[in-house]
């Protein structure tokens, strides 16, 4: 897959949608970008805002810092994901470890949980309006494999060390009955949350801006320079003292060097308006997982407006794959039909309505969008300085992930930017961007895919 910058016309999101008003949309789209700043950040995404904003909040002034958007602000993955901020418990504990080691794998879920405590401090301390809520989520299978599935890593995460205090385990009745599904055979549930990322990485950025910060959408960074007497070339038009590469899926483009490491991924997301079981006083309070197997499973998430947002691969069979959809690209303009019908059939699973009973107008499935996911081959995101390029910084590969991971990483790479030490960031080690671990894993990445 070649390196790409985004598509223009890609799909609007319901963040997308619910935030058109938002005063920065276009900031300086017209307007020439200054000769030289001290910080370029790459992505107006929730790493890039974020971490302008820490570099702000730990002594560095606004004016020295620009953040360059392709595209109309914050209009990549952060907003087209699923609205969930929804640690790993244990259930990816197993292929952590087998990549990475227990002991790194269990920091990995232990900064996830990190992470939901950061945002929800977050949001109260600024009182942002991001439609949050704190909430719980269940893993739930509804297949006997799945079943297995997750006890095998639940007891790995636990033999480990792993603290599962915060976790609750039901199975048969108690599970449908927790759930609202009818298919449960067993669910664990956690703490999550879920929120409205467009406004919460708005409100970023706008704070960002009053304090000083400089924000240019539509900009695209085409090319960045090797550095030169302590300063890079962004573009041809911007020198910078650090630049800062917070365009995930899109790295590559930049540097070419992670072409076969950081691979692009369609996801989408699709949304429903409840029928009465679903609505009111029925709204499920909770978010989940429905678990048949690795490659077949959707995420729900009931928003604080009713709203129920289904996303996930939704393939059980030969007739339920959208092959050509499901290649790597980085086209977010289409969604996929057969995708949008197999959440449709899901939803009505457990909206438990009477098939006498039809649809309104206006309840069921409203529409759909699609995200352009940066995935890794071990699973881990890219924090850190760049090997042999003074001055430049990664902070990328989410992995679909990303708001289990932002709130902990951009403020690291921010104290990297500055001088600290890993070892102050609080970051598994095995997120450290390196040579040698393209090298190692991208060679691994090519052979898999001959």
């Amino acid at each position: 897959m070649e390196p790409s910058l985004p598509h223009n016309s890609s799909t609007l999101s319901h963040w997308h949608r619910t935030t058109r008003s938002f005063p920065h949309l276009h900031a300086n789209r017209l307007n020439t970008v200054p000769a030289a700043a001290t910080y370029v950040i790459i992505g107006s995404g929730i790493s890039g805002a974020l971490t302008g904003w820490e570099l702000i909040k730990s002594g560095v002034k606004g004016d020295e810092i620009i953040i360059l958007e392709a595209r109309e602000a914050v209009s990549g993955a952060s907003a087209r994901n699923a609205g969930h901020i929804r640690p790993d418990s244990f259930r990816g504990f197993p292929g952590y470890a087998t990549t990475h080691g227990s002991e790194q794998a269990r920091k990995i879920l232990e900064n996830e949980r990190t992470v939901l405590k950061n945002v929800h401090e977050f949001v109260k301390q600024h009182n942002v309006d991001c439609d949050f809520k704190y909430t719980t989520t269940y893993e739930v299978a509804i297949s006997e494999d799945f079943v297995e599935l997750l006890s095998t890593a639940f007891t790995a995460f636990k033999a480990a060390g792993g603290d599962v205090s915060h976790i609750q385990f039901h199975e048969g009745e108690k599970a449908k009955q927790k759930t609202g599904v009818p298919t449960a055979i067993c669910a664990y549930e956690s703490p999550a949350a879920s929120n409205h990322p467009g406004k919460l990485v708005q409100w970023i950025l706008n704070d960002f801006i009053q304090k000083g910060g400089k924000l240019w959408t539509h900009c695209p960074a085409t090319k960045v320079g090797p550095a030169q007497a302590g300063a890079s070339k962004v573009g041809g038009t911007i020198a910078a003292k650090n630049v800062v590469h917070c365009t995930n899926a899109y790295a590559a483009y930049l540097l070419p060097e992670l072409k076969h490491f950081i691979s692009p991924r369609r996801s989408q997301v699709n949304s429903f308006t409840p029928r009465l079981s679903l609505s009111g006083e029925y709204a499920p309070a909770h978010t989940m997982a429905l678990r048949y197997s690795p490659d077949h499973f959707f995420s729900v998430n009931t928003l604080k407006n009713g709203t129920i947002l289904f996303g996930g691969t939704g393939t059980r069979g030969e007739n339920d794959v959208d092959k050509e959809f499901e290649r790597a690209t980085f086209d977010d303009s289409k969604y996929s039909e057969t995708l949008a019908r197999n959440s449709s059939r899901e939803f009505d699973g457990i909206s438990r309505e009477l098939d006498s009973v039809p649809l309104r107008h206006g309840e069921g499935f409203d529409y759909a969008w699609t995200g352009i996911i940066g995935t890794t081959p071990d699973n881990a995101p890219l924090i850190g300085a760049i090997d042999g390029l003074p001055g430049q910084w990664i902070c990328a590969g989410f992995n679909g992930h990303g708001m289990a991971h932002i709130f902990t990483c951009a403020p690291g790479l921010a104290k990297l930017v500055l001088g600290k030490s890993w070892k102050e960031t609080a970051l598994p080690e095995c997120f450290q961007f390196s040579k040698e671990r393209i090298t190692q894993y991208s060679d691994l990445h090519v052979k898999a895919r001959i």
